[in-house]
């Protein structure tokens, strides 16, 4: 790696490695840096001064759950935490915040394993709400959902239509979203996006905090669908135990922190041409068409 990739790692590492639990929790500090972007770290006194110039709000989502005998819990809150957090550090023309993370999601069938903290789909939705309408209720209109958990990703979506109707807009979107083709394409094995404990999330976290893989405890596992592909492509499943005996879904072996810097760098450039033209463009409103007709009291 270059020089300015490695000062870059360090720089990501250096206040993060040691604060998993609590940057979950939405209650670390950002890794020395120039800037405050995390919202926890804010007096009450500096927000005012936020409002005045469009600010954009990033609230990671994700969970905490199992990811196979070799990755931390915290994988899928994780890695949308270091990505909105690098990125809100890149933009100086307009404050970019990071929101405390919403750790708690909706993972029940990865109950079977060790580990894993789930909550109800109507908890989460509302908690989810809530913290949108919180953030909203403070003056910032400008509100990113970035989301690192599968089983969360239709909920956050109906969250996102939810608040819709009290004129909080938001851009909702899982991370991957953002990088799925060059994962399919830069993919040595797994051929997929994230997957789970595999080549693409193991990869994140060799790059991110390598410290907390266990290299040598590492396994391939293959998800149990239950129909063919054919019917896959467009039938709806719920969500089960599902995982293989591993706990894993991919291969863990074709994994490299080179490779996670690399996909982590995308979302990173990605994500702040996304927040940068949200800075840019006039705010989202729910009654931007048939202003004048009354809503029917049925679907408030």
């Amino acid at each position: 790696m270059s020089n300015d990739t490695e000062s870059r790692r360090e720089f990501l590492m250096s206040g993060i490695a040691a604060s998993s639990a609590a940057a979950a929790a939405g209650q670390g500090t950002s890794p020395a840096t120039r800037k405050k972007v995390l919202w926890n770290e804010m007096a009450r006194h500096e927000f005012p001064a936020l409002l005045q110039n469009k600010p954009v709000v990033i609230v990671p989502i994700g969970s905490i759950e199992q990811h196979g005998p070799h990755l931390p819990v915290d994988n899928d809150i994780s890695i949308p935490y270091y990505i909105a957090i690098r990125t809100a550090e890149k933009i100086d023309e307009f404050p970019v915040i990071v929101a405390p993370p919403v750790w708690l999601g909706f993972t029940h069938y990865n109950m079977g394993y060790y580990g894993t903290i789930t909550v109800r789909l109507e908890t989460f939705i509302a908690l989810l709400s809530d913290v949108c309408r919180s953030i909203y209720a403070n003056g910032f209109e400008r509100i990113v959902l970035m989301n690192g958990h599968g089983g969360n990703v239709a909920p956050v979506h109906a969250v996102a239509d939810k608040l819709a109707q009290e004129n909080i807009m938001t851009l909702s979107f899982p991370y991957w979203a953002m990088c799925e083709t060059e994962m399919r394409t830069w993919s040595t094995k797994d051929g997929r996006g994230p997957g789970h404990a595999g080549e693409w999330e193991t990869s994140f976290q060799m790059y991110l905090r390598p410290h907390l893989v266990a290299m040598d405890q590492r396994e391939p596992g293959k998800e149990r669908w239950p129909f063919s592909d054919a019917v896959m492509k467009y039938a709806h499943v719920p969500e089960r135990r599902r995982e293989s005996a591993t706990g894993s879904a991919g291969d863990p072996f074709a994994a490299s922190a080179e490779k996670g810097e690399r996909i982590f760098n995308l979302c990173v450039e990605r994500l702040t041409a996304m927040v940068r033209e949200y800075h840019e463009k006039p705010l989202l409103r729910y009654m931007d068409f048939g202003s004048d007709a009354k809503l029917l009291p049925t679907l408030l």
